[in-house]
């Protein structure tokens, strides 16, 4: 029997009662605001809760704007598929091909990686290479030059891990194919056919509309503002620079629901660069985090029996949702303006939309109550890549609640982000140990979600540990 099969059958959306747990949700977790979009029966509909600021006392409403952060990267992998699509680009041929100045501190992979690597996030490139890059056109051009000095996390091709620079490397591919800057391309391929009026990439534009600030806090705290709107530069626009409304957040993702095409009939991408996007390119070592497989820009899941997508985002002090699931017309984004709970929200409204409104039982992710005995001298150790460090260590006995945590994760800043924010701590618990495997889940407190944390092997045998959906490997020294 499925784990669905308990559930009812999928009744049509109720605004009073959604909007009344939104308002629930919000006030029990410290968020101060948030806007709802759910596409359900064919329509899209939109709930806002809370404020906007604190400071201000400005209410959230549908059409506020918030910042999108990661959920970016299905865009900009749309803008680059289609380019394929339409033959102007070759997903398998070498970035150089395109870009000929492309080059990384690794010189294999300057030769060799693929835009579909960048893509699905096997380039090996490392992820995290912020630079801000000046407010003109050319930022992404002087982004692309500014990464030659930016490492590896693994060899190209072995697994996945997150890679925000290879979407930037991505954007600048779009412009030197089309001729335009990546807004400009983002507008007019995109967002203009699709009518996503609300949906923009620089601040000037954003100030046309309600517009969310972001908010920080710790666990339990009511969260504060923070220093400023927006901390990205703009050279950040193809990884994470999108602002949107969830409404109009939820119409692009409709996009790849009804098939490539617009609502009102218009083809925007081809049926066949749709189950490009949504094809399962790679696995995860993390199935859990955004899904089971990876595609061209989406995260890929499936609950009892169907196939979704989706991404997360975050900025400082904002952070985004987008999960859908095309068999059933159903598609959902929740934008929040902070506090550190706010994946809770999400994970309770996803969980019981998806249950109501498409008989789907999301599942959770957690240690079982009987944890695995689990042998931790394989995982403890130093694990390291650009910019970050990984120290895994038994334990101290005695410590936290019985049978909870048996390892201890402490993740800090390292090379040029040393001392940049203090080190955080997540106690381990084992949840599967198997040959391939294994995996623990982490938390830092009783308030906070469980994390997956997993251990696992490249096929040339070096360890690695798959933590925030990123790759990282054991120090050798």
């Amino acid at each position: 029997m499925s784990e669905n099969a308990h559930l009812e059958v999928p009744k049509p959306f109720d605004t009073a009662r959604w909007q009344a747990r939104l308002d629930e949700l919000l006030a029990a977790h410290h968020v101060p605001g948030a806007a709802l979009a759910v596409l359900a029966d064919g329509e899209i509909h939109e709930l806002a809760s809370g404020i906007l600021h604190t400071g201000t006392g400005v209410e959230t409403t549908t059409d506020s704007v918030f910042q999108i952060g990661s959920v970016s990267k299905g865009y900009t992998a749309a803008l680059a598929v289609l380019l394929a699509d339409t033959g102007k680009l070759d997903l398998d041929a070498p970035v150089v091909d395109v870009l000929p100045d492309f080059a990384v501190a690794d010189a294999e992979a300057s030769r060799t990686v693929t835009p579909r690597q960048l893509l699905n996030h096997t380039s090996g490139i490392e992820g995290d290479h912020v630079n801000d890059t000046g407010r003109g056109d050319d930022c992404l051009a002087r982004y692309v030059e500014s990464a030659r000095n930016v490492g590896m996390t693994n060899p190209p091709g072995a697994t996945m891990s997150y890679s925000s620079t290879g979407y930037n490397v991505l954007g600048r591919i779009v412009e030197v194919v089309t001729g335009k800057t990546w807004d400009e391309a983002l507008k007019e391929l995109l967002l203009d056919p699709l009518g996503l009026d609300h949906t923009m990439t620089l601040p000037e534009e954003v100030l046309r509309f309600r517009a969310a600030m972001g908010h920080m806090g710790e666990p339990g705290e009511v969260p504060v503002p923070t220093p400023l709107w927006n901390m990205l530069p703009r050279s950040a626009g193809p990884y994470g620079g999108i602002s949107a409304t969830a409404a109009d957040v939820v119409r692009f993702a409709r996009l790849f629901v009804d098939g490539g095409t617009a609502p009102d009939g218009t083809r925007v991408l081809s049926s066949a660069a749709v189950e490009a996007m949504l094809n399962r390119e790679v696995a995860m070592p993390d199935e859990w985090f955004l899904g089971a497989h990876w595609g061209l820009g989406w995260g890929l899941f499936e609950w009892d029996g169907a196939r979704g997508f989706g991404h997360d985002g975050s900025t400082f002090g904002q952070l985004a949702y987008l999960r859908a699931i095309p068999e059933k017309g159903l598609a959902v984004a929740l934008l929040t303006n902070g506090g550190s709970a706010a994946p809770k929200v999400y994970e309770t409204l996803c969980r019981e939309l998806t249950a109501e409104l498409a008989g789907i039982s999301m599942p959770a992710f957690g240690p079982p109550e009987e944890p695995p005995a689990v042998d931790t001298v394989p995982f403890t150790g130093t694990y390291k890549r650009e910019g970050f460090l990984m120290t895994i260590a038994d334990r101290p006995s005695g410590e936290g609640a019985p049978g909870e945590g048996v390892l201890r994760l402490t993740y800090e800043g390292a090379d040029g982000l040393a001392g940049t924010f203090d080190p955080l701590v997540w106690n381990l618990t084992p949840v599967s140990d198997t040959p391939a495997r294994t995996v623990f889940a982490g938390r830092r407190n009783e308030k906070d979600g469980w994390i997956p944390v997993v251990f696992y092997a490249l096929a040339d045998g070096s360890r690695y540990v798959h933590f925030g959906v990123r790759a990282t490997a054991r120090s050798t020294a």
